[in-house]
């Protein structure tokens, strides 16, 4: 036996007579035989008192008869309570009432289930479940929106005495009788034993690995949610227990005398604990309540040190483990002698050439991985092999004894190397294979010994598995010693491998640079130093631009990759400054790459659209100058697709650019463009609004009636007061031409503009219902015949009156629907419904009265406040 726990009195000779207790946190309530609930917060005394007891509330109206039981549920901020027979639910916090439960009446008991469940959304959920006896019959229910629901029900042939959870199933004791197992999903019922001789009430208590703990006279019987024993033995107590609570390790049952502690494995007597006429037992938060009728104590446990003290001292080292798995410090003298037995047996092991049996061991003992290695030649770096010694020198290993020896220890080095890159920052326990020298706490040391040896045994055993050792995120080769290893191998592709995950980028890109001249090197060419960069990142700016140049004077397109792959360390780098350097490298550069940032990365930038609108313009500009060379003078093509070769091709693509970017600023533009760029300025002038001055460039400058017509139909909106008349500007066009100052031109250039008149015939006929009649009849001369604008007239009445036919079938359809709207309204208006004396509500049972009510279609009445859903009419119960 050992003291477990420390009784403290916290209560004693209460003038009311205590029925139930429950706590949470630092708080205990009680429930008195008056009807009274009483809240005390139990704080850390000071001086001679080991607690302070305060009363914080007091509610003496909470029954009109006793609190047979209480129980808190701090996750949902509920006290469940029972009393005059009847389950209720208040706030945990103001003890208002939330929802009585009238179809309890006549409740005897309660038992609840709370448990943590996963959400969809991967939050936590707080379950809650009932189970309530009245009289003969068990009431299954949920919490949920501020009342329980109904699950299931079951009767049984006998009132209940005692009930418990486990898992989705109930235990039922019953008076005198025997123990029942109920199944809550099938509702199948299993009849486990029945009570001993001498006990009369069944008394469960669970178990917090979903066992239930059911007694029979002096003992306690194991079993599981199933009902099957789970302990050959049972557990045996001093006398009849009243009352049994788990607290683990330990089991609490309050007996007739005293408080009995005990253990379930092993079977052990722990502790008497003297408290007089006790019989309710809870705990909550970590606290333990006992209360007898007017007094209320409080068992804190004793220190896990102190305990495993006086196991020691009683030789119950099972129990006393135990507990040192509960502690952050661990008892390890005891094993000391036989830790030091197996390390030496490990070392005989390995120098009986026996290394896998060897490496087993040290891994269970926990020996330093640097002794470990130790035990290799040339491993080690030679200063620190000389700080270790051996009970013996360590065998000579060569040929294929050495290769046996290093594919053992290939095989430990992966073990610890899971074991060590846990909590990288934290110390590590190590032992010594001689007591006395010195071993490696640093988990970041250890880490990079293993690794750099791995290292070297693969180089030695299968150098195919050293580049996937180098690529692991968590790499912790030492550079120094895997950058010797590896140059004196030539595995210049793993060197570029260590430099890239350790860091040292200008070092790998030093190399890349080197090797790329070197025709038989796996790194020759500019591959790899075009991949190296694309994945270096913004933060490595500096050095992208530093060795990218290279790469863009000798290979330009695979050089833009670097600023252009489909990778998010490319996508990140900052555009501008990407920009800038392409445009100091070479002007053409900065075309492609603002394409594609335009246009596969989606970029709204105005500054970039207007750049790429500037660049493809100037080198436009240069192109045609070069090809004005060769023409005639005074030759000047008027619009793009006219030119040959790459001028054509550039002029399309700016053609194509003005016409498809929506997020350039055409003002700041329009100035740019000469006026040889006709059609550009055209374009420019329409993003404007002037679009007289842009048609009159299609119209009497190009002489692309098509253009035109294209041009009108992507601005034109009859709803847009700035767009709707853009046809009607053509037709100006066609029969008013501007002069030419207006268009931007002079008749020294052989411009122009003259009146077509059947071209504004045609548009007319054409286009009648999109240009304003008024307006284009006023602007026809004088001398037109009827016979020429007689098809146009008629398009414009044909228009009308389809307009007129259309708003007069919508007008009678409306109407239609006026009729019928009214006609549904008389028919539910002339439904009459008297409300007599006998009427009751379909929901609540309760006469209508001068009540406001609903009516269902199906003419069923309910109360106003008791339709829950207009849509849906109430079952009758």
């Amino acid at each position: 036996m050992h003291d477990a726990y420390e009784s403290t009195t916290l209560l004693e000779k209460l003038p009311l007579k205590i029925e139930a207790i429950a706590c949470y946190d630092d708080i205990l309530l009680v429930g008195t035989k008056e009807g009274h609930l009483l809240q005390y917060k139990i704080k850390r005394g000071t001086g001679d008192n080991k607690y302070d007891v305060v009363l914080e509330r007091s509610n003496k109206n909470f029954g009109k008869k006793p609190i047979t039981q209480l129980y808190a549920v701090p996750e949902l901020f509920l006290l469940i309570s029972l009393t005059e027979n009847v389950l209720s639910v208040h706030d945990l916090k103001t003890f208002q009432l939330i929802v009585c439960l009238s179809r309890t009446k006549g409740a005897t008991l309660f038992a609840v289930d709370v448990k943590n469940a996963k959400t969809l959304s991967g939050g936590d959920q707080c379950m809650l479940r009932v189970c309530v006896a009245v009289r003969k019959k068990l009431q299954i229910m949920f919490w949920k929106n501020k009342t329980f629901h109904d699950l299931e029900d079951f009767t049984l042939y006998e009132v209940p005495k005692a009930m418990c959870w486990c898992k989705d199933s109930i235990c039922v004791g019953f008076y005198k009788r025997e123990y029942f197992l109920v199944k809550v999903n099938s509702g199948d019922t299993k009849e486990l034993f029945p009570l001993g001789s001498k006990q009369q009430d069944p008394i469960i208590a669970r178990l917090d690995d979903d066992r239930l703990m059911l007694g029979r006279d002096e003992s306690s019987i194991l079993i599981d949610s199933d009902g099957n024993p789970t302990q050959r033995y049972p557990i045996s107590w001093s006398d009849l227990p009243i009352q049994i609570e788990n607290n683990p390790p330990y089991v609490i049952a309050v007996l007739p005398k005293y408080v009995e502690v005990r253990t379930v494995e092993p079977r052990l007597m722990i502790q008497n604990i003297p408290l007089s006429k006790a019989h309710t037992i809870c705990q909550g938060s970590g606290h333990i309540y006992i209360s007898s009728q007017t007094s209320v104590w409080k068992l804190t446990p004793r220190s896990l040190n102190f305990q495993i003290k006086q196991l020691l001292e009683s030789k119950e080292f099972e129990l006393a483990l135990k507990l040192a798995d509960m502690t952050e410090d661990r008892p390890e003298e005891k094993d000391r002698l036989i830790h030091r037995i197996r390390t030496l047996y490990a070392f005989h092991q390995f120098c009986q050439h026996k290394f896998e049996e060897s490496m087993a061991i040290f891994v269970k003992l926990g020996t330093d991985p640097s002794h470990v290695i130790g035990l290799y030649p040339n491993l080690l770096p030679q200063e620190f092999r000389n700080q270790l010694t051996y009970p013996e020198r360590p065998p000579d290993l060569e040929g294929g004894e050495l290769e046996k020896a290093l594919l053992a220890l290939q095989d430990y080095l992966t073990q610890k190397r899971k074991e060590v890159s846990k909590d990288i920052n934290k110390e590590i326990e190590t032992t010594a294979i001689k007591e006395g020298d010195v071993t490696i706490k640093s988990k970041k040391q250890l880490s990079q010994i293993i690794d750099t040896t791995l290292l070297k045994c693969y180089l030695q055993t299968n150098d195919a598995l050293v580049a996937p050792l180098l690529r692991l995120k968590d790499n912790n080769c030492h550079v120094e010693e895997s950058e010797k290893v590896l140059k004196k191998k030539e595995k210049f592709s793993e060197l570029i491998i260590l430099y890239e995950k350790k860091g040292l980028h200008e070092k790998a890109l030093q190399l890349l640079v080197k090797q790329a001249a070197r025709p038989n090197s796996p790194l020759k060419g500019h591959d790899r130093t075009v991949q190296y960069l694309q994945h270096l990142g913004k933060e490595h700016l500096k050095l992208i631009f530093e060795y990218a140049e290279w790469v863009l004077k000798e290979h330009q397109e695979d050089g833009l990759k670097i600023f252009t792959e489909d990778l998010p360390e490319v996508e990140n780098l900052p555009r501008e400054e990407v920009l800038n350097y392409l445009e100091n490298i070479n002007s053409e550069l900065a075309i492609p790459y603002l394409e594609h940032i335009i246009w596969k990365c989606d970029d709204k930038s105005p500054e970039f659209h207007n750049r790429l609108a500037q660049l493809l313009q100037e080198k436009v500009q240069k192109l045609m100058k070069e090809y004005l060379q060769g023409l005639p003078e005074g030759h000047i093509p008027k619009r793009a697709g006219q030119e040959p070769g790459e001028l054509g091709q550039v002029r399309s693509t700016l053609l194509k650019f003005l016409n498809m970017s929506e997020f350039y600023i055409p003002e700041r533009l329009l100035t740019r463009f000469p006026l040889v760029f006709y059609e550009e300025r055209a374009i420019l002038l329409g993003r404007l609004g002037r679009h007289e001055q842009a048609l009159g460039i299609y119209v009497h400058v190009l002489h692309d009636d098509r253009l035109a017509e294209e041009y009108c139909k992507k601005y034109y909106r009859k709803d847009k007061d700035s767009l709707k008349d853009v046809y009607f500007y053509l037709l100006k066009m066609y029969l008013d031409p501007p002069s030419p100052s207006t268009l931007g031109v002079s008749a020294s250039q052989g411009i122009v503009p003259k009146p077509n008149m059947n071209a504004a015939l045609r548009l007319m006929k054409e286009h009648a219902p999109k240009i304003d009649t008024s307006k284009s009849l006023e602007l026809l001369p004088s001398t037109t015949k009827m016979s020429e604008i007689l098809a146009y007239l008629e398009n414009v009445m044909e228009h009308q009156a389809m307009i007129r036919r259309k708003n007069q079938v919508l007008k009678s359809m409306l109407y239609a629907e006026n009729l019928q709207v009214h006609e549904q309204r008389m028919f539910y208006e002339k439904c009459k419904v008297t409300i007599t004396d006998e009427k009751m509500c379909r929901v609540c049972r309760k006469k209508i009265g001068n009540s406001a009510f609903v009516r269902y279609p199906n003419g069923v009445i309910v109360h106003y406040y008791c339709c829950k859903d207009p849509k849906e009419c109430p079952v009758e119960v």
